[in-house]
């Protein structure tokens, strides 16, 4: 499967003793065992790059390995198959992953994966504070045994706009200058994205009226950004007065309708440039688009938020 996650700059280990590669994994992505086959001398490589408090990396042991563990415990791991595949056992179910599909491990469940020979995988290490966090700014409710996912496989192509995401996650880490906030936005990002798209244990409707009416709000805002939005329009959908439509706001995301949908316009703007699939021919084009008419303000109001002018964006992803 063709996405770019990390190059070689993140190269940790290249051809190496399985064992060595193991401890490294122990020690920044998760804790687990490795059996090695009986014949041969498997080679494994490793890339590995941390963003915030996410840890990712590329791994291949170069052998029929089998990689079991009682549990993650206080960390989920979300595993895409790159190329070969592998079977995963668990909790009396079996299935053989093939490139293209995602696997989410729970803190709580047992690992236990056996790689094929020309197996490569994509790993995530995402903390269970992450997921709280996300919760509460969300105002869902938070599950008290910890946020589990119901559905643990996936195709990636059922997961609207995850492969792009993937591949900017890795440009961040592998980005010459850390920007610590930067980098905590994406992570944020890829847990919203995970509890949107995903099947969990979270109950939505746990919600109070007002952070329910905020959500879909927040939802006509996401479907209608390259649309002029205006507050009156907002306090329509959302029958309420304007008054009470600031103070939606205020609570739920501690800022004003307008600054809210500038925010979101400009994340949308600056996913465009940084995927490398999207047909972006120039800074301006995108920024007319989303009905950004003042080009140096939005120039300056860019820079503010992603600590480089958007055509600075434009260039790395080429």
């Amino acid at each position: 499967m063709q996405m770019h996650l990390l190059s070689e700059r993140s190269r940790v280990f290249v051809q190496a003793d399985p064992h060595a590669v193991s401890g490294y994994v122990n020690q920044h992505v998760g804790s687990h065992c490795i059996r090695l086959p009986r014949a041969g001398q498997p080679q494994a490589s490793l890339q590995h790059r941390a963003l915030a408090s996410l840890d990712l990396c590329s791994i291949s042991y170069g052998g029929s390995v089998r990689v079991t563990s009682p549990a993650l415990e206080s960390i989920y791991h979300l595993q895409v198959l790159l190329r070969g595949h592998c079977l995963w056992r668990g909790r009396g179910q079996e299935h053989y992953f093939t490139p293209g599909e995602l696997l989410l491990i729970n803190p709580d469940d047992p690992v236990d994966l056996t790689y094929s020979d020309d197996c490569e995988k994509f790993i995530i290490k995402i903390p269970t504070r992450l997921l709280e966090t996300a919760c509460q700014e969300q105002r869902w409710q938070y599950p008290g045994q910890g946020v589990r996912f119901l559905r643990q496989r996936y195709q990636l192509q059922e997961l609207e706009g995850f492969v792009p995401l993937l591949s900017l996650l890795c440009q961040e880490a592998e980005a010459l200058e850390s920007m610590p906030k930067v980098q905590e936005h994406y992570a944020h990002i890829l847990v919203g994205k995970l509890l949107g798209l995903m099947q969990t244990n979270v109950q939505r409707g746990a919600l109070g009226a007002s952070a329910a009416t905020f959500e879909r709000i927040a939802d006509y805002i996401e479907r209608n950004l390259k649309h002029d939005i205006g507050c009156e329009e907002l306090a329509q959908q959302a029958r309420m007065s304007l008054r009470s439509l600031y103070a939606l706001f205020e609570r739920n995301a501690r800022t004003t309708p307008k600054n809210y949908i500038r925010q979101q316009k400009l994340q949308r703007v600056h996913a465009c440039l940084s995927d490398p699939y999207s047909p972006v021919r120039n800074v301006t084009e995108l920024a007319l688009d989303f009905g950004f008419l003042h080009l140096g303000r939005f120039a300056q109001s860019y820079r503010q938020q992603y600590g480089e002018l958007p055509s600075d964006t434009l260039k790395r992803r080429h």
